[in-house]
């Protein structure tokens, strides 16, 4: 066993292991303990709704880590374990089953869980969730066989479901309580040119829609029963499958009971630390404050997953840390490819200015207030991101006639403080 402090992380994950290799590479030589409730390694999450759902991938490609690498960088790496409290005086963990490891800095990694939809029947066979390995194996079983798919909530797990299901062959209606899938996201401007794509593929969108139950019989879900509508006790969707993907919430609860500051997400600073100062939290749970955009800031996305655990590893180890990586996520769904930088809060943005041919799905969309750019999305163009970024973080005016124009680089946009 390694001599030295011994550092926890709580959460076998993408983020866990990323932190633990970040440890390791940065010459730690304490004890590492990762701790999972999974009985899998750590694994990559994009692929479950993406390729490996779709059976486009092996398995072994989804792991962070083969197996023998834990124990070849000495990680006491610890699956199939729950973790019931955290005891900051005594500086321990509680596991499940009764024994506790003790620890001098703590890492949360805990990440999120989905959100369940609370509705009569949504207990049936039948009813699916996507977060896990398991969730994803499951599905992918299930929609060979199934000929009609309901999806309920149109956001980007909903839609790159549907897409899988409907590349399987499969009926996909999708249910979503606002007018727009990705609304929230993406406001009305870009969140039509996903409508399109998939109503092009034959999905069909039941929008500003409301869920009263899901139908059930013999204890199997038959389909999905909409509140309102003209028809007696409301419209009914059938459906041999009800895949569920209305949000996930930040697993926080060791966090609050331990006494933590949880403001919805684990509160951190920019160095990742808690309001206990041996204790940080990054990746999906945390809430961390962002100096560059100057709020606190939780992202659910792989690209936070995978980069601020490191910055955690790192201020563990004392170094001075401030983690300002912009947002970042992608999505694949038929032939659409697309990635997506920056933060725009809600009603944030007073323009949105498109480059490209948003009509054959080539293009990039930028989100602007008072003329300054704050995300942008490059659908189908590629090896742009990069600068998208520059732009965004530069914090200065464009000029929307000049960004709007393709023959004009983007470095080149820029006008203004």
């Amino acid at each position: 066993m390694p001599a030295g402090p011994t550092f926890v992380i709580v959460g076998a994950s993408l983020g866990g292991a990323r932190a633990a290799e970040a440890l390791r590479d940065e010459g730690f030589d304490g004890r590492i303990v990762l701790i999972g409730a999974e009985a899998h390694r750590p694994y990559e999450r994009p692929p479950l709704s993406k390729d490996y759902l779709q059976g486009r991938a092996e398995r072994q490609s989804i792991f962070v880590h083969d197996g023998g690498w834990y124990p070849e960088h000495d990680i006491d790496l610890r699956l199939g374990t729950a973790v019931a409290a955290i005891d900051r005086n005594l500086r321990q963990v509680g596991l499940a089953s009764g024994e506790a490891v003790g620890y001098d800095k703590l890492l949360l990694t805990t990440g999120a869980v989905p959100v369940p939809l609370p509705v009569p029947g949504a207990d049936a066979s039948g009813v699916r969730y996507l977060r896990t390995v398991d969730d994803s194996e499951r599905l992918r079983e299930t929609l060979a066989s199934a000929s009609r798919v309901a999806v309920i909530g149109a956001g980007w797990i909903g839609l790159e479901v549907a897409a899988a299901a409907r590349n399987a062959g499969a009926a996909v209606t999708v249910i979503e309580a606002a007018e727009l899938p990705l609304l929230g996201v993406l406001g009305p401007e870009a969140a039509q040119v996903f409508l399109d794509l998939h109503r092009e593929h034959d999905v069909d969108f039941r929008l500003g829609a409301q869920v009263a139950e899901i139908v059930a019989s013999a204890g199997a879900a038959t389909g999905v029963r909409l509140a309102g509508g003209t028809e007696p006790g409301g419209t009914v969707i059938s459906a041999d499958v009800v895949v569920i993907g209305i949000g996930v919430a930040p697993a926080t609860g060791l966090a609050e009971a331990a006494g933590l500051d949880v403001d919805r997400g684990v509160r951190a600073d920019a160095a990742l630390r808690t309001s206990d100062p041996v204790i940080y939290a990054a990746g999906d749970a945390a809430r961390a404050y962002h100096p560059l955009l100057d709020t606190y800031l939780r992202v659910e996305h792989w690209s936070n997953a995978r980069h601020q655990p490191v910055a955690a590893a790192r201020s563990m180890l004392g170094q001075d840390v401030a983690y300002d990586r912009l947002p970042y996520f992608f999505s694949d769904q038929y032939d659409l490819g697309m990635e997506y930088s920056g933060y725009v809060p809600p009603g944030g943005y007073d323009r949105v200015v498109f480059r490209g041919d948003v009509g054959k799905r080539e293009f990039i969309a930028f989100w602007l207030s008072g003329g300054r750019v704050l995300a942008g999305m490059n659908v189908n163009v590629w090896d742009i991101n990069d600068q998208v970024q520059e732009l965004i973080r530069a914090g200065r005016r464009a000029d929307p006639e000049r960004l709007a124009n393709p023959d004009i680089p983007l470095p080149e946009t820029v006008t203004g403080a």
